[in-house]
């Protein structure tokens, strides 16, 4: 965790461009069955503040079984490009497929990808071409948080992800590129095919992100970014009930199998391990009470630790507020990790309505 802090302070302000932008860019959007809330997307992309004739906007219909396809198509007349996933075989990553063929019908040099219910300011790509711009980097992961919480459950998803997202940054602090978003990510088109694209990681359903990200990291060590900067911030909802946060989780950890880099491997085993003694010490208080003691001294520097970390974090974000929820957090994150460790590499799970792995 001092790790972590250390890294999160490691990331300065950025030096950005402002104008003069030059860089031809293609956002990214892969939609399946999103038409309560992809109209928002669509908006505030055609919002921004980035020069209109260096912008292409493509989104992919994956197979949509209600409006999404005739929503997009709604806004072709503003330049919106529809391309539909039309596959007539099964695959597991129809994600991964799907940004792949809009990188292969793209104008654009610089990708930059985002989801379909997102929401972002005007200045959101601005920022990220002008990061590109001034600095020398072929990858840019940028933040993402949660909002418009309605109950307690989702701002305890905002506090744990805001955790995820810091951990991701603290690593390009380190220029150890390890975790990111696909909901904020960015890349220069002729780096994707250099390293191959999807190819070897795009059996799993998850990882458009994440493992491109380790792929690009491993051929191009110290030139991946991360934007710290509070107008590149992408919002999104955290789940509304347990099933999907859990199912979205088993999918995130299911990546895990999959990571080349064997100090990343060891240190999740290491956290991991760390809170499984955690859960033995207190059933072993049971029997003994040295035990409780030495659960109850690990939990204090486990609380006190993470809560350093994510009041810097939770302080970029303007959300400081979510710290209180810590004391609730703390103790349930123990059993959540013991939970996702076993269910994320062992089982397949729905996701979007269909089975995948």
């Amino acid at each position: 965790m001092l790790y972590f802090i250390k890294g999160w302070l490691n990331l300065k302000q950025p030096v950005i461009k402002t104008d003069g932008y030059t860089t031809k860019v293609t956002v990214m959007v892969a939609a399946r069955n999103e038409q309560e809330r992809i109209h928002y997307t669509i908006e505030d992309i055609l919002a921004q503040d980035y020069p209109k004739h260096l912008t292409e906007i493509i989104i992919v219909d994956d197979h949509s079984t209600d409006r999404t396809s005739e929503i997009i198509s709604s806004y072709a007349d503003r330049g919106v490009k529809l391309l539909q996933l039309n596959e007539a075989q099964p695959l597991n990553s129809y994600k991964k497929k799907a940004i792949a063929k809009a990188i292969g019908i793209s104008n654009g040099d610089l990708m930059v990808a985002t989801d379909a219910d997102c929401r972002m300011g005007t200045k959101w790509l601005s920022s990220i071409v002008g990061y590109y711009e001034a600095n020398d980097v072929v990858m840019i992961s940028s933040p993402v948080n949660f909002f418009e919480e309605k109950s307690l459950f989702e701002r305890m998803q905002t506090l744990e992800f805001t955790f995820l997202i810091g951990v991701g940054a603290a690593f390009i602090g380190h220029n150890w590129a390890s975790t990111c978003n696909g909901a904020n990510f960015a890349y220069r088109k002729d780096i994707f095919y250099e390293v191959g694209g999807f190819t070897g990681i795009d059996e799993l359903a998850s990882g458009d992100d994440e493992l491109l990200l380790q792929k690009v990291a491993e051929r191009f060590p110290g030139k991946i970014g991360f934007l710290k900067l509070r107008d590149a911030i992408v919002y999104t909802h955290a789940k509304y009930n347990l099933k999907e946060f859990l199912q979205q989780r088993r999918r995130w950890a299911s990546k895990s199998t999959k990571y080349k880099d064997k100090k990343i491997i060891g240190l999740t085993i290491f956290m991991w391990f760390f809170n499984m003694t955690m859960l033995v010490n207190v059933i072993l208080g049971f029997f003994n009470i040295a035990f409780f003691n030495i659960f109850l001294f690990q939990f204090a520097l486990k609380y006190l630790i993470e809560l350093i970390y994510l009041a810097l974090i939770c302080s970029f974000f303007k959300r400081t507020g979510l710290l209180l929820l810590l004391i609730i957090v703390a103790p349930v994150h123990i059993i959540y990790l013991a939970y996702l460790a076993l269910m994320g590499t062992t089982r397949k799970y729905h996701w979007k309505g269909r089975m995948v792995k």
